[in-house]
């Protein structure tokens, strides 16, 4: 969004309405930030009340700019409101058990404000991507994806439709084998979705597009098809390759690079990543991204001493959290390359790190994750 949703004169109207900050969530100095607003979805969207802090919208995931704008104008228009209506007032509540990341409590309240809400109810897309979005959250694939297939009729045709469907359709695909519904659910919303990526009349952003991808690639995965879902890949990168050529400025071209790096991996194509990794790296020299995937790629080729290289300025560029996934694959090289003893050195250190970080900023489980893997040795 920073490379082609801000910087859209669009938004310039917005200026005397909402005030923007940006913040760093890897940043230690955030962490009072995050203690009240956790986020676990990069990018998040807030809008928050002026009055009382509370927050007003919470949007996970990127947004167009017709999109960013028709939900400021919402939340605006809610803002201004002083009584608000049976489906609104569930609304704020389902987005309140959000922010307090209760996600089985709010997914509820969203259908329930979608159940409760008048005939073409201004909020009605953005709830449904967040009932289904927080079903998704907490696990539930089954019900997901069923309240994916209930409501995508009524948004067809839009944005939010496209997210609903994506969702829904990547919990189908995790969902059990032997769910009674899985079949019907995984044929019915996987057509949808072909034929939402299908329609060039929906203003779907590149990033939309590239999901869409992902979850048709889970659905061909879910019924064993791996040539469907080979295919899918191909097609996928190829959409990927085409959209970064497009880009107009470097940061554009950028945003699909770790697109670009899992389709590749999981084609075993690794070494198509390197050129645009390469010139990232030229690009943003301070960013640690470029060489932590440059290192991922690295190892997928079996070179393992330019992996380590990758690495090993990654470390001298990162901080806050992303540090942990760094020593993470550092620790995969090591082992990869036959080396265990300085891997379990670095599965150590990576345990110590993630225990000077706040608590707003790395999971227990994230911890429990490490040490389980290290007692694993």
């Amino acid at each position: 969004m920073r490379a082609y949703v801000f910087t859209d004169q669009a938004l310039e109207r917005y200026a005397g309405q909402f005030v923007w900050l940006s913040i760093d969530t890897e940043q230690s100095s955030n962490s009072s930030f995050l203690a009240k607003y956790p986020i676990n979805v990069w990018p998040t969207l807030l809008v928050v009340n002026p009055k009382n802090e509370s927050v007003l919208l919470r949007y996970a995931g990127g947004a167009t700019v017709p999109q960013l704008s028709k939900l400021l104008d919402e939340t605006e228009k809610t803002y201004r409101t002083k009584t608000l209506s049976s489906a609104d007032s569930l609304l704020a509540s389902a987005d309140k058990l959000s922010n307090e990341q209760k996600y089985a409590e709010a997914a509820k309240l969203y259908q329930e404000a979608i159940s409760k809400a008048p005939k073409n109810w201004m909020h009605l897309g953005r709830t449904a991507e967040a009932a289904t979005f927080m079903l998704n959250m907490a696990n539930d694939n089954d019900r997901c994806a069923q309240v994916a297939f209930d409501l995508y009729p009524r948004l067809r045709g839009t944005v939010s439709g496209a997210n609903v469907v994506a969702t829904g359709l990547g919990c189908a695909a995790d969902m059990k084998p032997e769910s009674p519904k899985r079949a019907e659910l995984l044929e019915t919303l996987e057509k949808e979705t072909r034929d939402t990526l299908a329609d060039n009349s929906i203003p779907l952003s590149g990033d939309d597009r590239s999901g869409l991808y992902d979850s048709l690639v889970s659905a061909r995965e879910a019924a064993k098809d791996e040539a469907g879902a080979t295919k899918l890949r191909e097609d996928w990168a190829a959409f990927l390759e085409g959209e970064a050529a497009k880009a107009k400025t470097p940061e554009q071209r950028a945003v699909y690079d770790s697109h670009r790096v899992g389709v590749y991996l999981a084609l075993k194509t690794p070494e198509k990543a390197i050129p645009m990794l390469e010139q990232s790296e030229k690009d943003f020299p301070t960013d640690y991204n470029p060489p932590a995937r440059l290192a991922l790629t690295y190892k997928a080729m079996n070179r393992f001493d330019d992996a380590l290289a990758a690495s090993d300025r990654a470390l001298a560029r990162v901080y806050g959290p992303r540090k942990i996934g760094i020593l993470r694959t550092r620790f995969d090289i090591y082992m990869a390359k036959g080396d265990k003893e300085t891997a379990k050195k670095t599965l150590e250190e990576a345990i110590r790190y993630a225990k000077t970080l706040p608590k707003e900023q790395v999971s227990r489980a994230t911890i429990d994750s490490l040490e389980k893997k290290l007692s694993a040795m």
